[in-house]
């Protein structure tokens, strides 16, 4: 079969686009035809080896987190799923594999593909949703009636959590740039501004909140600033560089390390197709163009969510 793999870390050339070995499924794994894969900042990452220290990769490597496709085999002790089905899924981050004809994956991360859109768009849904309610809903424990404001509101992880904190009943503020203000106000966010000016406080944003989520990399300076927009007793969740805590006013940080998980998959799957959340996919490409794809997201030219098709 075809796949996009790298056998060295360093820069978008080292991805080579050729013949690879099947997958067999082993226990408690199922084989899966892919749809689609689609492109995450985190893959920059991976490839050039920037993550070597907390995530163990075994080279060479085939790129691709995110899954759609379609049960082609099942591994012993599997159950859950028949031949047909069509799944989604975040790959394990160790071993991913989505750029490719065929994946075996962990049943465990494995949940039903949306009903609602196509199947390649649902590509664009494992890593971002995953990463979205994770942020939203452990780290920050949102809740119903909570004030949020999300800085970087309109890109992958900031647009799901946006919708799932509407959706949970939270009284959203949405930050980013012009570009993004008529779909984030269509995802129900209360309010939508541009980029913070961060000295001007909190108050100028309509805050401070109970909830602030970070989608932002900015200075240590000013991931600081950000946590006088907390109120008391309130919280930062970031998955862009640490928000200082505050003791004295209860203020407390987290940071987000995303990973698989099945079942949270299954709840943002019933959640798109009850119209709640919203799949955004700004451009189609090919997996034999995967390299052209980490080389424009590299130079700072790739807009918004790539799903990348499979062979």
């Amino acid at each position: 079969m075809k796949a996009v793999r790298f056998h060295e870390f360093g820069s978008s050339e080292v991805l080579r686009y050729e013949d690879v070995d099947r997958p067999v499924p082993g226990p408690g794994q199922v084989l899966v035809r892919v749809a689609a894969t689609s492109f995450n900042p985190v893959d920059d990452h991976i490839r050039a080896g920037a993550l070597t220290g907390v995530i163990p990769i075994t080279l060479p490597y085939v790129s691709g987190i995110d899954l759609a496709g379609t049960v082609e085999e099942l591994g012993a002790d599997v159950t859950v799923f028949q031949a047909g089905d069509s799944v989604v899924a975040m790959l394990p981050l160790d071993s991913a594999g989505g750029a490719a004809e065929y994946v075996a994956v962990p049943a465990e991360s494995l949940a039903a593909a949306p009903r609602t859109v196509e199947l390649a768009d649902a590509a664009a849904l494992p890593l971002t949703g995953l990463a979205a309610w994770q942020t939203a809903f452990e780290l920050a424990e949102l809740r119903s009636g909570q004030s949020v404001l999300v800085n970087g509101a309109g890109g992958g992880v900031g647009s799901l959590v946006v919708q799932l904190a509407v959706d949970a009943g939270a009284k959203v503020t949405a930050v980013d740039a012009e570009q993004h203000a008529e779909r984030l106000r269509g995802y129900g966010a209360h309010r939508v501004l541009g980029p913070l000016d961060l000295a001007a406080g909190a108050a100028a944003a309509g805050g401070p909140f109970d909830v602030v989520v970070n989608h932002v990399r900015v200075s240590a300076d000013e991931l600081a600033q950000l946590t006088a927009y907390v109120a008391d007793g309130g919280v930062a969740a970031s998955t862009a560089g640490p928000v200082p805590e505050d003791p004295a006013r209860g203020v407390r940080s987290a940071n987000l390390f995303v990973r698989p998980d099945g079942r949270q998959l299954a709840e943002l799957v019933g959640k798109v197709d009850a119209g709640a959340v919203r799949i955004h996919v700004s451009a189609y490409r090919t997996v034999a163009d995967l390299a052209a794809v980490h080389a424009e997201a590299g130079a700072g030219r790739l807009s918004g969510k790539t799903v990348v098709l499979a062979p």
